[in-house]
């Protein structure tokens, strides 16, 4: 089992379509067990894939004592792809994993679900603290979605440094620049230059249109150069899992 995070330390920068994305060509085009585990109170991605809005406030109680993830695990309407949704409950979240101690909780979890997923992808919230210390220890990849812009490497480095100072050894990283358009200049010039080693999914009308048919774009324009991009994410993703089973 491999535990995938989409994390970034800013709300906007495209996270959720990302992992809803990356979850369905995990799941529908890998042939993989995958569970989309949300883990931001907005709930987004339960929302991209059609799924209603859960009445109940049960998505923190997961982190009780007795919690057990399988107990709200809900299939989709898409083949080998299961949701763990977010709702309001995650408010008090990060409280809470600071009250209880326990420092792999989210870890512990997702070992719990080893049987039965063979990828798990985690949806985050834009926080530093308890809850990003817990989605850290977890993951066996980091994707860390950037807006093109010279204010994202100041943002990636901290991130790189607060890893390093409170984690020491941490999964690897894979920056990605997200909104990416070509007709700019700006965004030519940062792409051909310190971003280039980075992966690019380009800004277009159908990524904005997975929100407005709740649907991965895949499966409404999978010839769309955005889907392609996002197809070739995904292979260095698997790669990037195959090289940290390795290590």
């Amino acid at each position: 089992m491999s535990v995938i995070a989409v994390y970034s330390t800013k709300g906007g920068v495209g996270k959720t379509t990302l992992s809803v994305d990356l979850a369905w060509r995990s799941a529908v085009l890998g042939g993989h067990k995958t569970l989309l585990w949300d883990l931001d109170v907005q709930g987004g991605a339960g929302y991209l894939l059609g799924e209603d809005e859960q009445p109940r406030l049960r998505a923190a109680g997961v982190f009780h004592r007795e919690g057990r993830p399988d107990q709200l695990i809900c299939e989709t309407a898409y083949p080998n792809l299961s949701l763990l949704s977010a709702d309001d409950s995650l408010r008090s979240l990060q409280l809470h994993l600071a009250r209880i101690g326990q420092k792999r909780r989210l870890a512990n979890l997702t070992n719990m679900l080893r049987g039965r997923y063979s990828r798990i992808i985690l949806d985050c919230p834009p926080l530093l603290g308890e809850v990003s210390d817990q989605i850290i220890a977890a993951a066996d990849v980091l994707i860390v979605p950037l807006p093109v812009s010279p204010l994202s490497f100041r943002a990636l480095d901290t991130l790189r440094r607060e890893l390093k100072r409170e984690h020491g050894r941490h999964p690897p990283l894979l920056p990605v620049l997200s909104m990416y358009d070509g007709r700019r200049k700006a965004h030519r010039d940062l792409r051909e230059g310190e971003m280039a080693p980075y992966p690019a999914i380009p800004w277009s009308s159908a990524i904005e249109q997975t929100a407005f048919r709740r649907a991965p774009i895949g499966t409404f324009a999978p010839h769309a150069e955005p889907a392609q991009a996002l197809d070739r994410l995904w292979r260095v993703i698997e790669a990037k899992v195959q090289g940290a089973r390795a290590a």
